[in-house]
């Protein structure tokens, strides 16, 4: 691991009422990396981004962004470091794409300052890479699930986060954009130094986009590593309870992971 890591987690536990969510939750994300967080449905995923983004609060452990507890920063100059990209958004649909996307800005205007040019440029810059400045005049209760998808992720992109929180972000995309999307968020993060927190269902995806993945089970990192360390066949069978085939990619070596059924060809 490398040092000055721009997010620790330190022995967070969270509950909704008496259920345990989280329990003792500890890692930490250098600068430039991509973690990966896995596990099935109820484990704690979403709860651990929303506590990462301080939707919610822990009831006991701390989350420091860039060695300051998360629970002392301002929520502007928290929202210019952490951008979040949520699994299913509200989104005002009478508002145009550009003017969602241009909401990212928000948190760098001053006080009754309106945005300028720098900001419609950072905004402009988001809509490029994420491929959605052709619909930059259409309103967004006209777009399918997964333009919706990557016009919210430019919204993030335009915050110029150092830190991007993805919660399913290939959710209602197609396998283009599926690789599209993450093939850009890979490159911001090699290129531009973005560190990346993402939930994912897909483990095959995971391991071949992220740097490390964090498996949970009922609140609880399983296993912490590599993607060939994390994503096996005896990790799938204890945890999802699902009798899986994990081979290395033909051309990389990540590992894949086949379902196991009783159909025949």
């Amino acid at each position: 691991m490398k040092c000055n890591p721009i997010l620790e987690v330190e022995q967070v536990r969270f509950s909704y009422d008496k259920r345990r969510v989280l329990d003792g939750m500890s890692f930490r994300l250098s600068r430039g990396e991509t973690l990966g967080v896995v596990g099935p449905n109820g484990s704690g995923k979403t709860t651990l981004i929303r506590i990462l983004s301080r939707l919610l609060a822990p009831a006991r452990g701390r989350v420091l962004l860039n060695g300051i507890d998360i629970r002392t920063v301002g929520r502007s100059r928290l929202a210019r470091t952490v951008a979040v990209v949520p699994q299913s958004p509200f989104l005002p649909d009478t508002f145009t794409v550009f003017e969602l996307v241009l909401m990212g800005r928000t948190p760098h205007l001053g006080f009754l300052r309106g945005e300028g040019q720098s900001d419609v440029a950072a905004a402009r810059r988001a809509m490029e890479v994420t491929d959605t400045l052709a619909m930059a005049e259409r309103r967004v209760g006209e777009l399918s699930g997964g333009e919706r998808q990557r016009v919210v992720l430019a919204r993030a992109l335009a915050q110029e986060p150092s830190l991007l929180l993805l919660d399913e972000p290939t959710t209602h995309l197609d396998i283009a954009h599926q690789i599209e999307m993450l093939d850009l968020v890979a490159g911001l993060s090699a290129g531009q130094g973005l560190s990346v927190v993402a939930i994912f269902h897909d483990l095959s995806l995971a391991a071949q986009y992220c740097d490390r993945l964090i498996m949970l089970s009922e609140g609880r990192i399983y296993r912490e590593g590599s993607p060939a360390e994390v994503v096996t066949e005896a990790a799938m069978k204890e945890v999802y309870r699902a009798q899986v085939h994990v081979h290395p990619h033909p051309l990389n070596g990540l590992p894949t992971v086949v379902a196991v059924t009783s159909r025949k060809a």
